[in-house]
Order: structure tokens, then sequence, then C-alpha cells
């Protein structure tokens, strides 16, 4: 393991301050940005600081192979964002541990008055490109985080009797199947973060579907809408282009009736077995919409309470 203080390199020391704007279509409900927005802001926010200490990801890639992937990621949400704020991104290195280097993004939200709306704790690896074109040397201050596989490898998974019931182990969650498609991956490789947030967006839609509560009927019946204050994302492997993604959404916890915690794990068979390619978490809370720009925290009620407890309606 590298520590901070052996790198002179200023892209694992010093700090980046950028200002962004949410994307159009992470506005789905009303003017409010979902998590997955949010962590595509807090992406960009770490290639900027790439850019800005002279390693623009384009140019690491081009010249000396290196893909640039984002390996671990935490946020914590705590304001909700909205259509058209300004948001300043400050992105400050922490070092560098496991050959990741370590990053805390904080998004402030312009409006009136400067809104904390999230925080952020990542990792980052530089992926060697393995399809054997041509490239200069890895830069000498890059080395550290320099890596031939991302992840940290787990312990493959037998398949069992059916494949997603032997994953869900008779749990209360939900599991699917999904080719992944080459818009899901970069470098023409693997499935990167953002393929990832994605499944971990459908994972709640799909679950209440099956359930019989979509997001739209709550939507309908209730002006209910889901929101997040909190997810994290970890590779364990490589997913790649076209291969099947095995996810599984498991609900793990209720806290007093106003949040729930739900564990998401994906995997890729070969050989016979799982293995697993990425794992994180997500907590969900309901808000009632009160207006075109605001909402309130609302208590589950019984249907909801049912559906996340797995016992029958």
């Amino acid at each position: 393991m590298t520590t901070a203080t052996a790198i002179v390199s200023p892209l694992f020391t010093e700090a980046t301050v950028l200002e962004t704007r949410p994307r159009y279509e992470g506005s789905n409900i009303c003017t409010w940005i979902g998590f997955k927005h949010i962590n595509y802001l807090i992406e960009e926010a770490v290639l900027g600081h790439f850019r800005r200490h002279g390693h623009p990801v384009g140019g690491l890639y081009q010249r000396h192979g290196l893909c640039v992937d984002l390996v671990q990621l935490d946020t914590k949400i705590m304001n909700a964002l909205h259509l058209d704020d300004l948001v300043t991104a400050t992105v400050r290195a922490t070092g560098v541990e496991d050959n990741q280097l370590r990053l805390v993004v904080d998004l402030v939200g312009d409006r009136d008055t400067p809104v904390k709306a999230a925080r952020a704790t990542v990792g980052v690896s530089l992926r060697l490109d393995p399809r054997g074109w041509p490239a200069e040397p890895v830069p000498d201050d890059l080395a550290p985080i320099v890596v031939e596989r991302l992840g940290r490898p787990a312990t493959p998974v037998a398949p069992g009797t059916g494949p997603l019931s032997g994953l869900l182990a008779g749990r209360n969650g939900f599991g699917w199947v999904a080719r992944m498609p080459y818009y899901y991956c970069h470098f023409t490789e693997r499935v990167q973060m953002s393929g990832y947030l994605r499944q971990m967006e459908s994972a709640l839609d799909l679950f209440m579907a099956d359930r019989g509560a979509s997001v739209k009927r709550m939507l309908d019946e209730q002006s209910w809408i889901p929101f997040v204050p909190h997810s994290s994302i970890t590779f364990l492997g490589e997913a790649a282009m076209e291969e099947d993604l095995y996810t599984v959404f498991v609900v793990e916890e209720v806290f007093k009736r106003l949040t729930f915690t739900a564990r998401m794990d994906c995997y890729v068979l070969r050989d016979g077995q799982f293995v697993p390619t990425a794992t994180g978490r997500i907590t969900h809370g309901w808000a009632e919409i009160a207006s075109r720009g605001d909402w309130s925290l609302v208590p589950f009620d019984d249907r909801l309470m049912r559906v996340l407890t797995g016992e029958p309606g």
C-alpha cells in the first residue's frame, strides 16, 4: 500500500474547485435531480480534478493506454438539487490507498444562499488498456494507482438449482439478468461506474413494480416519490461489454418507518460460477409532493411496510 506522504504529484495532494450544473435528463419528478445524476456531478468533478492537474482522461488513454475508473463511490445527499442550480464542486485529494487515489468531493448548490447538497468519498484507479495498441510509458507520478485489473477479488458463488433464486436465498428482494450494452461501458471493454448506478436506479423501480406498488402507482395514488439520502458502490471485479449481469436487490433494514436500506450485488457467470463484480447499498425514503417545488418526508404506510418486510398483502 502506498501512503499519501510518499506522493509528490499535486493530483494526489491538492484540491480543485469547479462549477457545473445538473443534466436535464436527471430531472424526472418535478425539478428535483435524482441520486444517479448527483453522482454524475461527482464523477465530472473527479474528471475535472484530473484535467486541472495535467492529466486529462482522454489524453491518458490515447497516449499511455490508461483508463480512468471510479472503482468506489460513497455519497451522502444532504439537500435536494434542482434543475438550473449552479453547483460548486470541491475535490480534495486525501492520498493513495490500495492502488486508488482517494478523494473527497463536496457539492454546494447556489440558490438564495449556498446549500450543502452532497459529500462523497471516491476511489480512482488507472486500468491498463488490455487491447495492446502502442503506448507511451506510464508517467512516474501516476504509477501508484495503475492496475492490471480492477476491484478486489471476491469468492465466486455456486449457482445452485436456480441462478436468481439461489442468489436471493429466500430473502425479500428482486433479481434480474441484463445484457450489458456498449453504452454502459467505456474504453471499449468494461462496465463503468455509471453503468452500475443505472442498475442501482433500476433496482428499486423493478422491486416496487414486482410487489404491485410501482413508482407510478405511488405517484398516482398518493403523490409519493422515492428519494435517496445515501448510496455506495464498490467494484469487486470487472464485467465486460455484452456479458449478462445478474443483479440482486435485497431489503436489509427498515428504520423507524422513515427509511430503508437495501443491498445490491452484481455477478457475471463464468465457468459455471457467479463471479462478483460489484456490491453496494442504497438508502431510500419516501416523500409527498406538496407543490412543483416542495416535498416533505412521510412515514411508511402499511402498504409500503408490507412491501419492505415481505409480508403478504
